[in-house]
């Protein structure tokens, strides 16, 4: 069986895509999947390792904080060094991760297998979109993406189901273990199908100060999102809320002196010079609070708000993947058959936005299959927008500097997400903060879901105004 070799005179065939898409697909759904597999864990995890509410909340943003921080610093490294054996490397950085917080006898040990993850996430993310914009032309993309997206939206909407169906049946640790068998399959298809040409030889310097700038502020603002304005940690107007939004200013303004001056600078600011780059970013910075934080929510608002187990709530979910997996695969079609892709973005914004506002009418009496259906129309505009954003973006650069632009997109996406969480967790707490009984809690999670999900639709809105200024550029056919 012959390697599948990419390189610009002779570009690989479908079948040889296939089959390594097949190893990178199979990394990158693990490396999603433990973001919010946990989830409906955490609760079982807590109360086994007598863990307090503080470490609850690390272990769910130890991965998100290493995952931001790496991925522009993984992105970087694949415009300089072999994609192929940066890919293994992140899989085993996600394995080690996995199999440290699956074993972890205490929950400090546990948030550093959770932050191990992170970093192997971070690499998986940008590697695998860079990886596609090296052996495949932007015009033949769009059916290739349309795979990338589903499985985004699969692992980011069946973890919460995996997860609750894990903890009921074989146990919490293979929440975090069920990914390792995954990445080693993905390791040994990697290493059998997938050859790419080789890097060009060049003198290389690493960004090393550029990074640790850029880590620095992306783990302040991180960190300030997930706690300012909760009760449990500081107030927005604080000293610790000064202090974080104080080191997220100057690690930028750091950052921007830095960047203009290196060689080989780990987040290029001639990226963000290109209109398109700059619009696709704030559209998918905004539009990953209806891929990464609704479908979080929607679990709580469905066992703490209707009483439903975790298998249950993860199976009402299901509509929103069916939707995502639809709006990826035809659009990604209709784009490789036509050219045209500005259409579906903005299409895409439109439905995922409206039925984001439409959602926000829930309350305690909504029937389950009014609430699939508003779901599932999410789900379909995210599909057709998210893996799009990528694909315009890629058209515009070129193959040197994908890596880069690749995991600036995945950067800001994953940015959007903690935003989401922090505001739509915050609107939450406050109709909570009067609760005192189990069942004024159950009544305030069902009546704190509507303002919950129009902060969430509210979010997303400048996505739409985005996309409609993108310039449409014609789809390249070669690499």
């Amino acid at each position: 069986m012959a390697d599948a070799v990419a390189s610009a005179d002779e570009p690989m065939s479908h079948r040889e895509v296939l089959r390594a898409l097949t190893g990178l697909l199979a990394g990158f759904f693990a490396a999603m999947l433990s973001i919010n597999i946990v989830v409906t864990a955490l609760p079982v995890i807590v109360r086994e390792l007598d863990g307090t509410q503080l470490e609850y909340s690390w272990v769910l943003t130890g991965t998100l904080l290493a995952n931001a921080a790496t991925t522009p610093i993984w992105g970087k490294l694949a415009d300089l060094f072999d994609k192929k054996l940066l890919f293994q490397i992140a899989l085993g950085v996600f394995t080690l991760g996995s199999f440290v917080a699956g074993a972890g006898g205490t929950m400090g040990m546990l948030i550093v297998g959770r932050v191990i993850q992170g970093v192997g996430v971070g690499g998986l993310a940008a590697l695998t979109m860079a990886i596609l914009g090296t052996i495949i032309a932007p015009r033949e993309r769009g059916r290739y993406a349309g795979y990338m997206g589903a499985t985004m939206a699969t692992a980011t909407a069946a973890g919460p189901l995996i997860g609750g169906l894990l903890v009921e049946t074989a146990g919490w640790r293979w929440t975090f273990w069920s990914g390792i068998p995954v990445a080693l399959v993905a390791m040994l298809i990697i290493a059998k199908t997938l050859q790419l040409a080789p890097q060009q030889r060049r003198r290389v310097r690493i960004d090393w100060f550029g990074a640790t700038l850029l880590a620095t502020a992306t783990i302040a603002g991180m960190l300030w999102l997930s706690f300012a304005g909760n009760p449990q940690f500081f107030d927005v107007v604080s000293v610790p809320s000064a202090a974080l939004v104080a080191v997220v200013v100057l690690g930028i303004l750091g950052l921007i002196m830095v960047e203009r001056r290196v060689s080989e600078p780990v987040m290029d600011p001639r990226i963000f010079r290109s209109r398109t780059t700059l619009l696709a970013i704030i559209a998918s910075m905004t539009m990953a609070v209806l891929m990464m934080s609704i479908p979080a929510y929607l679990g709580l608002y469905f066992q703490n708000g209707r009483g439903l187990g975790p298998t249950a709530s993860g199976l009402l979910t299901l509509p929103l993947i069916f939707g995502n997996l639809i709006g990826t695969t035809v659009t990604g079609q209709l784009i490789t058959r036509y050219g045209r892709w500005k259409i579906y973005l903005v299409l895409g914004s439109a439905l995922g936005i409206a039925a984001a506002y439409w959602l926000a009418f829930v309350d305690d009496t909504t029937p389950f299959w009014l609430i699939g259906v508003k779901i599932s129309l999410i789900g379909l505009g995210v599909g057709m927008v998210i893996q799009n954003l990528m694909l315009a973006v890629q058209n515009t650069v070129t193959v040197h500097h994908i890596g880069a632009a690749s995991a600036a997109i995945a950067f800001f996406r994953t940015v959007g997400g903690a935003l989401g969480n922090s505001v739509m967790g915050a609107v939450m707490a406050v109709h909570l903060a009067g609760a005192v009984t189990a069942s004024q809690l159950m009544d305030g999670y069902a009546a704190g879901a509507s303002p919950m999900f129009l902060a969430a639709a509210l979010i997303a809105t400048p996505a739409l105004v985005a996309v409609l200024l993108i310039r449409e550029v014609p789809l390249r056919r070669t690499v």
